[in-house]
């Protein structure tokens, strides 16, 4: 993660508003700072008292290099549960500075083969039942996914149970009250 000092935008560019997940248009000269840069893309804190998120490949409209996690890069060789989980970790939450797998938020995953290659399911759950960055995250791990040899389907399912059971977060924080239970089910 890094953090830095003001940022002034060198070109208009797209960004998502968090929380509500609206995609918008930042344009040049707006000013703000960087929050933080995981999973490829950057998270702003705008002058204005809003929060952006910026994808990596725009990073020259913040006046810097793409970053090395924007380029996709998956591990090779099969498709296994260890390698989507691998890949789910470098998925991050826009507002808080952990990977979506220590969250809490992924519940399961499953690989199949199917023909022509491997489908991938993923089961898992948001930091808030409302939260408007569902789909912005179901389309980061869809597309990390997708970018793995040999996936030719993916689905994310985004589900509520199991709701009432609290345990730490693999981090050791009880951040998210959610488990990566074995008893959750995909819809």
């Amino acid at each position: 993660m890094s953090a830095g000092g003001e940022i002034v935008l060198q070109r208009d560019c797209d960004a998502i508003l968090i929380p509500s997940g609206i995609f918008t248009v930042l344009k040049e000269g707006t000013k703000g700072f960087i929050t933080q840069t995981l999973g490829g893309s950057f998270t702003l804190q705008l002058n204005n008292g809003e929060m952006a998120r910026v994808a990596g490949s725009d990073a020259d409209a913040l006046g810097l290099p793409v970053p090395e996690e924007a380029r996709l890069n998956t591990p090779g060789g099969p498709v296994t549960e260890e390698a989507v989980w691998s890949v789910l970790k470098t998925c991050y939450d826009p507002e808080i500075p952990v990977n979506i797998v220590d969250l809490g938020l992924i519940y399961q995953c499953q690989v199949e083969p199917i023909e022509g290659g491997v489908f991938v399911r993923v089961a898992m759950t948001l930091t808030a039942p409302g939260c408007g960055m569902s789909d912005i995250l179901k389309a980061d791990i869809e597309t990390r996914l997708r970018a793995m040899s040999g996936v030719v389907k993916v689905q994310v399912d985004v589900v509520f149970e199991p709701h009432d059971r609290r345990s730490a977060t693999s981090i050791g924080h009880p951040l998210i009250y959610s488990s990566m239970a074995e008893s959750a089910e995909f819809p």
